[in-house]
């Protein structure tokens, strides 16, 4: 536990130790699967790429997915452990304010019915996701915000969870009335998956989460004495409103991105911000960018297991990920005291 008052030391310690971890997962990664690959045959083989079956598994089937996890597992977390901190609430996480249920339904509704297009690479039930999400967002900050433009953080938890709910049931009823092909597309989809063969589709919402990261670590420091309490960030010159927003809708966004690709995987906000809490403390200013790194680590190491723990069955990598979350909610639960 490196936990303490934030120096510069500690700073380059703590980013050090994560940044190697994600170094480390992110370059033998591509090398774990069920068929085994040549390394230097893929990278220096027969120049004709399309007869280089190693190239092909490592660029086409593995690389790809494997930053897709990265950057799932990063923005999520991240997200996460903004949530905690503004909304003080440990079992906070970035599906709170309903950006999950949202873009599940916008996807379910682009499956059921039939939408086979694409704009910019994303697929339509990716756009419908995303836009899903973004409807989300604006349905509970309108929600809960007063003619004076400001919000409450506890009413903005309770509509949230509201909208949870109600988005929920509308993706039931959806799932209820689709046949039997597209209710299977439905529930594969809400298991949350990481297979993705093309770069275009990461580099498609790649701006957007970059964006919020930047924005969110810029703005670290007054995120982090607003955290502490409003009369106090207050006195320190903070405009605690203008964070608050800035915080709640960037964690959103970010959510929002990663989910119209990935699914709704569920626990990792939850998760990494507490397992990175444990070892760094609760400075927003490390915690954030610590979480980036372990987040982005641990959904890649998740999704391996998802590809070679039954292979050559892969396990949807919101399994996994609700296999591990489950048993740690649990011991979250019992760790509070009464």
């Amino acid at each position: 536990m490196i936990t303490g008052i934030l120096t510069a030391r500690r700073f380059a310690l703590s980013l050090t130790g994560f940044g190697m971890l994600f170094v480390a997962t992110v370059t033998l990664s591509p090398l774990i699967g069920p068929t085994k690959i040549d390394l230097y045959n893929a990278l220096f083989g027969s120049s004709n790429y399309t007869e280089n079956v190693d190239a092909n598994i490592l660029f086409v089937a593995r690389l790809p997915r494997i930053l897709m996890a990265a950057l799932t597992g990063a923005a999520l977390s991240l997200a996460g452990a903004v949530f905690q901190a503004l909304l003080r609430n440990d079992l906070a996480a970035p599906f709170t304010l309903g950006v999950s249920s949202g873009a599940s339904l916008g996807a379910v509704l682009a499956i059921s019915l039939g939408w086979n297009f694409s704009i910019l690479g994303l697929p339509a039930f990716s756009l419908a996701a995303f836009l899903g999400a973004l409807g989300s967002i604006f349905l509970v900050f309108n929600l809960v915000r007063t003619p004076q433009g400001q919000f409450s953080t506890s009413l903005l938890l309770l509509a949230g969870v509201t909208a949870n709910f109600f988005f929920a049931s509308l993706v039931m009823f959806i799932h209820y009335l689709s046949d039997f092909t597209r209710s299977f597309q439905i529930v594969r989809w809400l298991m949350g998956s990481l297979d993705v063969t093309h770069m275009e589709n990461m580099l498609s919402i790649f701006p957007l989460v970059a964006l919020g990261i930047a924005v969110l670590i810029f703005n670290a420091r007054d995120l982090n004495l607003t955290s502490t309490g409003v009369e106090s960030a207050m006195s320190r010159g903070v405009n605690v409103e203008r964070t608050q927003k800035i915080g709640f809708i960037m964690a959103s966004l970010v959510t929002g991105a990663v989910v119209s690709i990935s699914g709704p995987i569920g626990f990792v906000g939850l998760i990494v911000p507490h397992i990175v809490r444990l070892i760094v403390g609760p400075d927003l200013r490390i915690l954030l960018p610590s979480s980036i790194f372990f987040g982005a680590s641990f959904l890649i190491l998740c999704d391996n297991f998802a590809r070679t723990l039954m292979a050559p069955v892969e396990i949807p990598v919101g399994v996994i990920t609700a296999m591990l979350g489950g048993p740690f909610f649990i011991w979250l639960l019992k760790r509070k005291p009464a």
